[in-house]
């Protein structure tokens, strides 16, 4: 009988120590995200109509990534100018994109043969496109290679390459197209990094590198440009399900080759692009776009370094030693 009797002080006594929990612990981390997200989704309804007919260079837009982009902003009424070494396989994607059956205005895509690693090339192509649409509203930077090496084994040559497309190529392309959209007091530039921007893993040295200085380079540059109405997104995603591994370089220079397992299974090309798309409506700064597991890695690596240290030693370790059996 006594224990009854106390049973709705015991219920008060927790209800109390849940609203407490609710109102000092829960509310104040997850309130201002929701509050965030409202805005979010309130721009995002608001630009979407303002997007067809935006002017949207594309790099890397003959496969992966950039195709799914392409895709995605051509189906939002976007002029869209595909970007990219390969002319033939451009063609292809103006071919696959004229064949969709979409239900709002599209415009004819528009192709220009692109090598990020030409950086002094990259001033003419810029201004091909102004020829052709008079503006930039959009450039995507999604043009880049990747390595599969350790640090010792990576020649010198490799090194420079990566940075050179990744890189030098991107910050080229973006200054080449940044006047025309100060002029016009609008514009986005849109930069495709990667989590490994955020935080390194072995056998990644050059690629991180790259990654890690356009990361340096969107911070900056975002500052710069704010009194210019022109706006800077930065895009990490962990990995894509496309054939960056297959095309990836070895320490020595030569394609890698190989479909790693966590590339094969990455995300779809389709559902980062949408996921891209939506950023800019949403004017994201920066944005990740990767499962649990990379951004609990990036909050170790900043809150407590020693540890990731131990794990990122463990694994270069666990690759060093699956490397020699396949020897």
């Amino acid at each position: 009988m006594k224990q009854l009797e106390e049973s709705p002080a015991l219920c008060r006594s927790e209800g109390s120590l849940f609203w407490w929990i609710l109102s000092t612990v829960w509310l104040p981390f997850t309130l201002p995200h929701l509050i965030f997200k409202i805005i979010g989704i309130i721009r995002e309804r608001r630009y979407r109509e303002c997007l067809p007919g935006k002017v949207v260079l594309i790099t890397g837009a003959s496969s992966g990534l950039g195709e799914a982009l392409a895709h995605t902003f051509f189906l939002a009424g976007c002029k869209v100018v595909l970007a990219a070494r390969r002319k033939d396989e451009l063609e292809r994607v103006r071919k696959d994109l004229l064949a969709l059956h979409t239900t709002v205005v599209t415009h004819s895509p528009v192709v220009i043969p692109l090598d990020l690693s030409d950086i002094n090339s990259l001033q003419n192509k810029a201004q091909e496109v102004l020829e052709i649409h008079g503006q930039i509203d959009i450039l995507i930077n999604n043009g880049g290679i990747s390595v599969r090496s350790d640090c010792l084994s990576t020649a010198l040559d490799v090194d420079i390459k990566v940075m050179l497309v990744n890189y030098f190529g991107t910050v080229a392309l973006s200054k080449a197209c940044l006047p025309s959209m100060i002029k016009r007091k609008q514009g986005r530039i849109v930069c495709i990094s990667s989590v490994q921007g955020k935080f390194s893993i072995p056998h990644r040295s050059a690629y991180g590198a790259s990654k890690h200085a356009l990361q340096a380079f969107c911070d900056s540059l975002r500052a710069e440009m704010a009194e210019h109405n022109v706006k800077v997104t930065l895009v990490s995603p962990g990995y894509i399900s496309t054939a960056l591994s297959l095309n990836a370089l070895t320490g020595t220079g030569n394609q890698y080759g190989k479909n790693d397992a966590a590339t094969a299974t990455g995300a779809s090309p389709e559902k980062v692009a949408k996921l891209i798309l939506k950023a800019v409506l949403r004017d994201e700064d920066d944005i990740t776009i990767a499962p649990i597991a990379p951004r609990v890695a990036y909050w170790i690596r900043h809150l407590c370094p020693p540890l990731y240290f131990w794990i990122m030693a463990r694994r270069a370790q666990k690759i060093d030693s699956t490397a020699n059996k396949d020897d």
